[in-house]
């Protein structure tokens, strides 16, 4: 899908093409295209029948809003998901009128829609002048285009300075696909880093395994996790945000907002009890663990680690609960024989520390049973382990 496809979809004669396009969403792709290509031109059809295709995607991520949106594969797939915009846009709208917020590389728009919903006042900015324009028609889909100014521009000239706050999402795919390593974001992270050194605030959205050493000093970390799935991390300057110098680390779990912060309190060691915690991702990747196990009056079998145990059920939405009934040194030949005494026939692997295939130790097992089971196989005091659990219930 081109610049001039997709001007031609916001016209009245696309718009309709767009709609007969969603009615034959699920169609053989031949087939849709043959019925289609009766009306209109190859290159509207392609341009409706993408969309189409990306709307249906884009449900998981937006909701009912998807039907209104537009999108690009990429922006798409980049995008936040609409409850982790909401609450990002709700830290960074300050008490009464909204602020003004710069957002350097908008993509298709899924943070400046969350802001300007939020009330504030958002110049765009997006290096891609296709995906520019999808955003503009997102803001006017959805009824904010009055609070959104989107430019084509390089994200590197922005002026922070003239904003309240600054908000940058650099792109984590290249010609070889998603990368890891923030210097090959777009823009580099060195752009990144001085726009926010020039920001009176900022909110940077990256990917959850941002290496800790590029997170700047005096800063927040924020991991995000939605119903259980780390989704991505924020990182947070300007008054407030951590200790000069020091850095604030935060969990998140949304729906909900429950939120931990760092204490510094550290998780004692001890056997393995009655029941096995498993933090949620967000905790772990914040370094929280000690704090989880805090909450549920918990300690360490293995100080490297992130699985807590306990002999009191607790309940917390910050992890996982799961009643042992066996540890056993890690053997496939004890594993399968304990299995089959339980007459297990669907087992639940999780690993920590395991450098065990889970999908061939699946297939070795050759389980059969009535009953189902958790394995959890770790390190405990170093030496490798499989802890044989049930699910456990609300305290």
């Amino acid at each position: 899908m081109d610049l001039d496809a997709f001007t031609e979809l916001l016209t009245p004669r696309g718009q309709r093409a767009l709609a007969e396009a969603e009615e034959l969403t699920g169609a053989d792709p031949v087939a849709a295209a043959t019925t289609l290509r009766r009306t209109y031109d190859a290159a509207l059809t392609s341009a409706a029948l993408t969309q189409a295709g990306l709307r249906a995607r884009a449900r998981a991520k937006f909701g009912d809003d998807a039907a209104r949106m537009y999108f690009t594969p990429h922006g798409l797939e980049q995008s936040t998901r609409a409850e982790v915009a909401a609450h990002r846009a709700r830290r960074l709208t300050a008490p009464g009128a909204g602020p003004r917020v710069v957002d350097a590389c908008c993509g298709i728009g899924g943070d400046l829609l969350a802001l300007a919903r939020a009330g504030c006042a958002v110049d765009a900015v997006e290096a891609d002048p296709l995906t520019a324009t999808v955003a503009r028609a997102n803001a006017c889909a959805l009824g904010v285009g009055d609070l959104v100014t989107v430019s084509v521009g390089d994200a590197a000239d922005v002026e922070p300075e003239r904003y309240d706050a600054l908000f940058a999402d650099p792109a984590r795919r290249t010609g070889r696909g998603r990368t890891f390593d923030p210097m090959a974001y777009s823009p580099p992270w060195p752009v990144v880093l001085d726009l926010v050194a020039r920001a009176a605030r900022a909110c940077l959205k990256v990917a959850p395994g941002i290496p800790y050493e590029f997170i700047p000093a005096g800063a927040e970390a924020e991991w995000v996790s939605y119903k259980g799935e780390v989704k991505e991390a924020t990182i947070w300057t300007g008054p407030g945000a951590a200790p000069p110098g020091g850095l604030l680390r935060r969990a998140t779990l949304l729906p909900g907002s429950h939120t931990l912060t760092a204490t510094g309190v550290q998780a004692p060691m001890g056997p393995v009890g009655r029941y096995v915690y498993e933090p949620d991702g967000a905790a772990v990747r914040a370094h929280l663990v000690g704090e989880v196990a805090e909450l549920v009056g918990g300690r360490l079998a293995d100080p490297m680690i992130a699985y807590i145990t306990g002999d009191a059920a607790v309940d917390t939405p910050w992890a996982s609960r799961y009643e042992v009934q066996e540890v056993l040194p890690f053997s496939l030949k004890r594993l399968r024989a304990a299995l089959r005494e339980r007459r297990v026939g669907n087992v639940t692997l999780k690993k920590r520390g395991s450098a065990v295939d889970i999908e061939r130790l699946r297939a070795d097992l050759r389980l059969s049973g009535d009953e189902s089971a958790v394995v959890i196989l770790t390190r405990i005091a170093d030496k490798p382990s499989a802890i044989i659990c049930n699910p456990s219930r609300p305290a």
